[in-house]
């Protein structure tokens, strides 16, 4: 069966099981937009800027752990969807962009709306690629998916020329795709969760770091386990927020600049850090300098690499996939019969107690002035927790993780990496969409 380039984009769509693309036409995505308007498996959602198309797939993506799309036409078209891209990218967001280009035939001829989609978004994809074959557009968009939803997730994009979507070619969807520069890997090693097992078993100041990996992992409920059995305190950066629940009383709150007090001198004072999916980042830490002065062992749990010591020398790092290495922890330590030292944890909960009744987020709350932080509180309280929240970069972002208490994951919706205003609301629209009965 011969298609088209445009008609073999929206089977391929089809095929990953994608129920909306957020987009903005424009003239070398025509084809494809004709595609969408004769079917109604893929629906289309028109917005009114490209930067709030790749914000909503984001949000989309957050919200419900499928991949967001976007499609967007060349040149501005792809320049203005750059931002929310990185956005995604910053966050390790699965998504997939689609973009036009210019016929093959006028690349690098400065044609109208031509720029060069591949150079401007390499670093701020996962993966990219430019299709000059009609022939290769299938298993093309399937390595896109593939890439977006797996290891360290991210956004991909596919750059279709215009004569690629006119272009015709027999059809057929892989099922499986390889690479052979790309092999992740899922389950950690066995003899470094094995030392991973011996320091927590012999922590006397134990903390746990967890960050926005426990929750593109699903990991949320192997965390609270695990925390549950070693009894040790736990803290959740601004994207981890609700990886552990939040009114639970092993959770100090959230770490960093704009954390709590008794979370950020845990981190400090510990004799051993188990940081799950997190990175460490300069929010966080402060100066890595002064940081790595404190003797402590750390433990390192991620997906990437690369991201392991890039910051901060850690002591036993384990690559692999965050829910895979918890549930291989949890299982060698009731293996090992673990009992908490409870003299030694009775002793540093009492001093992270003494931490706490500090209670730096207090404010006055019989000031005639409505304050922020209470109207936080009060939308938690009329809510209980069950709701989705999305929000713009700034203060107001920082009051909304300090008050409101997330129990469950993908509740959080906001760009930690990056910092990008403007975020919230096509977001909110992307997480509605995904969640239509919230």
């Amino acid at each position: 069966m011969e298609l088209t380039g445009a008609e073999i984009v929206v089977k391929c769509l089809q095929a990953e099981g994608v129920e909306y693309v957020f987009g903005y036409p424009g003239g070398a995505v025509l084809f494809i937009y004709d595609e969408l308007f004769k079917q109604d498996k893929v629906k289309h959602i028109l917005v009114r800027h490209e930067q709030g198309a790749t914000h909503a797939a984001d949000g989309y993506s957050r919200s419900s752990e499928k991949v967001g799309v976007a499609l967007v036409t060349s040149g501005p078209g792809v320049t203005n969807a750059v931002t929310g891209i990185a956005t995604a990218y910053m966050d390790s967001i699965p998504m997939v962009i689609i973009t036009g280009q210019v016929p093959t035939h006028a690349i690098g001829l400065d044609a109208f709306q031509e720029c060069d989609t591949v150079g401007i978004t390499r670093p701020c994809v996962k993966h990219n690629f430019l299709v000059k074959e009609v022939k290769d557009l299938a298993v093309t968009i399937k390595k896109a998916f593939y890439l977006a939803r797996t290891g360290r997730p991210g956004p991909v994009l596919v750059d279709i020329p215009k004569d690629v979507t006119s272009a015709k070619c027999p059809f057929e969807y892989p099922e499986t795709v390889t690479m052979r520069s790309y092999n992740p890997v899922v389950k950690g090693h066995p003899g470094q969760i094995r030392k991973a097992v011996q320091l927590l078993a012999e922590a006397k100041r134990p903390m746990i770091y967890t960050g926005g990996g426990v929750i593109l992992s699903d990991a949320s409920k192997r965390l609270t386990k695990l925390v549950k059995l070693l009894g040790f305190p736990c803290t959740n950066t601004l994207m981890g927020l609700g990886g552990y629940p939040a009114t639970d009383p092993q959770f100090l709150g959230m770490l960093g600049m704009h954390g709590t007090y008794e979370a950020n001198m845990a981190m400090q004072n510990c004799d051993v850090l188990l940081a799950v999916g997190a990175r460490f980042d300069d929010r966080v830490i402060g100066n890595p300098a002064h940081f790595s002065q404190v003797q402590r062992k750390i433990i390192h749990i991620d997906i990437d690499p690369s991201s392991i010591s890039k910051r901060v020398k850690v002591d036993v790092p384990i690559v692999g996939n965050v829910s895979d290495v918890l549930e291989e922890l949890t299982r060698q330590l009731e293996a090992a019969g673990y009992k908490p030292d409870q003299k030694a944890l009775s002793t540093w909960w009492s001093q992270i107690g003494l931490w706490k009744s500090k209670d730096c987020l207090k404010y006055d709350k019989k000031s005639k002035i409505i304050k922020p932080q209470f109207v936080l509180e009060r939308l938690y309280e009329i809510t209980k927790g069950d709701a989705f929240v999305t929000s713009d970069v700034g203060q107001h972002q920082m009051w909304a993780a300090q008050f409101y208490k997330f129990d469950e994951p993908r509740r959080w919706i906001n760009s930690g990496g990056l910092g990008t205003m403007g975020f919230g609301l096509p977001a909110a629209m992307g997480v509605q969409f995904a969640n239509p009965g919230a």
